[in-house]
């Protein structure tokens, strides 16, 4: 019998230290679709509240000459992407995908799968002093893993 009690013990005990709110969840996938429509939509305001200012983006790369490397992107390309890349509406089909996949949420630290029309986002989000869910560091890749290579 005690056993059987420790056990429930734990297991809630477990179970509170794991809890987020129920407005984790919203707050979670409101940053990653703040990471993706602000470029949709060219929004930079959008990518700044979505992402924190240390962001890291990554992804592997090959070099002309046929080596490879990771090619990182920071906050302020990001944002700069936000305010140039679809200028012209041209960069994502009339009714984009946008999948979310919240994988887990622990406390004050989540990861999230991406997944939109020609790459996925693999993020990692937490939530800080002004219960703010951030993204703090993404690996992306495109579908056709060919694409990752420079064209100059």
């Amino acid at each position: 019998m005690y056993r059987i009690a420790l056990y429930i013990f734990s297991t809630l005990l477990a179970c509170a230290v794991n809890a987020h709110s129920p407005d984790d969840k919203k707050s979670i996938e409101r940053a990653m679709l703040d990471y993706i429509e602000s470029q949709h939509q060219v929004k930079p305001n959008l990518m700044r509240r979505g992402l924190d200012k240390k962001l890291a983006k990554r992804t592997f790369w090959k070099a002309k000459d046929g080596s490879e490397f990771i090619m990182e992107t920071d906050y302020e390309t990001m944002i700069w992407i936000a305010e140039n890349y679809n200028k012209d509406d041209d960069k994502f089909p009339p009714s984009p995908k946008i999948d979310i996949d919240i994988l887990d949420i622990d406390n004050r630290a989540a990861s999230v799968k991406l997944s939109v029309d020609e790459w996925i986002d693999y993020a990692h989000l937490y939530k800080n002093d002004k219960n703010e869910w951030k993204i703090i560091n993404v690996l992306w890749q495109y579908h056709d893993t060919k694409r990752h290579v420079s064209k100059k």
